[in-house]
């Protein structure tokens, strides 16, 4: 093993309340605006652009947290960066179908009407 890149309980406990907590309180926020502005057919590229950021993130954390560990760096240390890169390239990547969906349906929806008042 090589020594710690960092103390692992300070890196750790710093990670995981900046990282996690922020960029989950981002996630959050990033959430509600999909809920509300999907069905509605509104601010898609910024929208999807957004979850494929957070997928793309997460996945370079993932890389980074299994290079950890697989380095032989403490508990401490790979843990808090594996589990937040997982986190954020698991759950926003369901989630990319269910909102391309929304967005399909609100097309559908806008054609339909649109094609009631030409008719």
């Amino acid at each position: 093993m090589d020594a710690p890149w960092f103390d692992p309980v300070t890196f750790g406990a710093w990670f995981g309340a900046i990282v996690g907590g922020g960029a989950g309180a981002l996630c959050g926020i990033w959430g509600a605006l999909c809920g509300i502005l999907s069905p509605r057919g509104k601010g898609r590229k910024v929208i999807l652009g957004g979850m494929f950021m957070f997928v793309i993130i997460g996945l370079i954390l993932s890389g980074v947290g299994l290079f950890a560990l697989i380095s032989g760096q403490p508990y401490g240390i790979w843990y808090p960066i594996l589990m937040v890169g997982l986190m954020f390239s698991i759950i926003p990547g369901a989630l990319i179908p269910v909102i391309r969906k929304n967005y399909q349906q609100a097309e559908n929806r806008r054609i339909a009407a649109e094609s009631i008042r030409v008719g």
